[in-house]
């Protein structure tokens, strides 16, 4: 059966709108606390142990989704998680806070990570010709998951109780991520979609080819890995630091309402979401390498604003700015990836790139707390970041040039080629 590529697309949105429900663990908390009487930390561990292993379990199983292919890999994931939030149902059945953290931490967290990824490489070699957008796409699902899953759980809790909650949620996460996984597979090699291939028949278009086609071990063994993995680990801990206290900080700094903070809140999931497929889409015109120059020019500008902003509408501004790179790096990562180390094991590269996720969501509310801590105020973290930022701001113009470099180098070779061949003829 010829697959129609717009359909794998959405089969991935449903995957990461799945796994990305479980954003929404903000809304269990209260309820769990109230009626279980647990203590916020206890419940808070459990969210911790799954966006923690998230990250890792996508760098630990990213060969092993290679192997397998996305459909199998999908389904896996689907089974994972669905019965991490179904399990966390019965833990609460049960009263056990420890079976809670082994089902919504464990299972959920090893099911993320998973299908964090098993999608991400197929799609992009199903959009050789956007691969921003592609990527974009499926991370503004994950992006989106919480949006949807919220409301939903929230009504439910209070109509059929935590535990058939978790159930019904299990169950619908569990039939959508095998529906996407059913789907999803990926092209013939060297698929070209119809528009390219006449564009690059015609000579209307180049088509841009990839730096080179690595390994994921010749790919962590070059300078261009980890200064990618460098940059995104900052632009993660700024993103998870701003998400992690914003409502607080915005009350603190410019007397925000109670009110105002919640609403705040809401509009940065938007652009959270929103700034994963608009910064991706974009970047397919201008380049990968621009739009992290571009992410980290408008952080460093931000941060040193921000200790001296006052007014409470241009404060919310920078922090939605803030807010929408965040999600911008997710959605760029893939695609930045491929372009420098090729599609040949882009899920494993992925993967490895995602532990900056993990150590961005410890480090981003550890130096927050700290240093509000051990200051009295916010302020001092702005400092610190437009330091960091600034740091990843040079990393970003370095690898622009390095890959500018290497794609002269590579432009050069083929025209020499071209002219030995008339050459000899």
């Amino acid at each position: 059966m010829k697959k129609n590529r717009w359909l794998i697309a959405l089969s991935a949105i449903a995957i990461h709108l799945s796994i990305g429900g479980a954003y929404a663990y903000s809304v269990y908390k209260i309820p769990i606390v109230s009626e279980m009487g647990w203590t916020e930390t206890n419940v808070t561990v459990a969210f911790t142990i799954m966006m923690g292993l998230a990250g890792f379990a996508a760098a630990l199983f990213g060969s092993l989704v290679e192997k397998m292919g996305p459909r199998k890999s999908a389904m896996v994931a689907a089974v994972l998680f669905g019965a991490g939030q179904a399990g966390a149902g019965v833990a609460i059945a049960m009263d056990s806070v420890i079976l809670y953290w082994l089902t919504y931490g464990l299972l959920s967290g090893l099911g993320m990570g998973i299908g964090y990824i098993a999608p991400v490489s197929t799609l992009v070699k199903w959009f050789p010709d956007r691969r921003g957008l592609a990527t974009g796409m499926a991370v503004l699902g994950f992006g989106s998951g919480a949006l949807l899953t919220a409301p939903v759980a929230a009504n439910l809790m209070q109509s059929v109780g935590i535990s058939t909650t978790y159930y019904i949620l299990g169950a619908s996460y569990f039939v959508l991520m095998l529906l996407g996984a059913s789907y999803i597979a990926p092209p013939e090699k060297g698929y070209m979609p119809e528009g390219m291939k006449k564009a690059a028949q015609s000579g209307e278009k180049k088509i841009k080819l990839d730096l080179a086609q690595m390994t994921a071990k010749e790919a962590v063994k070059t300078r261009r890995f980890w200064m990618l993995w460098a940059m995104h680990l900052v632009n993660v801990t700024a993103g998870i630091m701003m998400i992690s206290v914003a409502s607080p900080m915005a009350q603190e700094i410019v007397g925000l309402s109670v009110a105002g903070a919640a609403a705040m809140v809401g509009i940065m999931g938007l652009f959270n979401g929103g700034g994963r497929l608009i910064w991706a889409a974009i970047s397919d015109y201008i380049g990968r390498p621009n739009i992290f120059v571009i992410f980290f020019t408008i952080q460093v500008i931000t941060f040193a604003v921000l200790p001296f902003t006052t007014n409470v509408l241009l404060f919310q501004i920078l922090i939605f700015l803030v807010v929408s790179c965040y999600g911008g790096g997710f959605s760029n990562l893939p695609a930045y990836a491929s372009d420098m180390f090729g599609t040949k094991q882009l899920g494993v590269i992925h993967g490895y790139l995602l532990t900056t996720w993990s150590l961005g969501g410890i480090f981003g509310p550890i130096i927050v707390s700290t240093v509000k801590n051990s200051f009295g105020s916010y302020i001092p973290v702005f400092y610190l970041f437009t330091g960091l930022i600034a740091i990843s701001l040079l990393i970003a113009l370095l690898l622009r040039a390095d890959v500018n470099k290497e794609k002269k180098l590579i432009e050069q070779k083929k025209r020499e080629k071209v002219g030995d061949l008339s050459t000899n003829l």
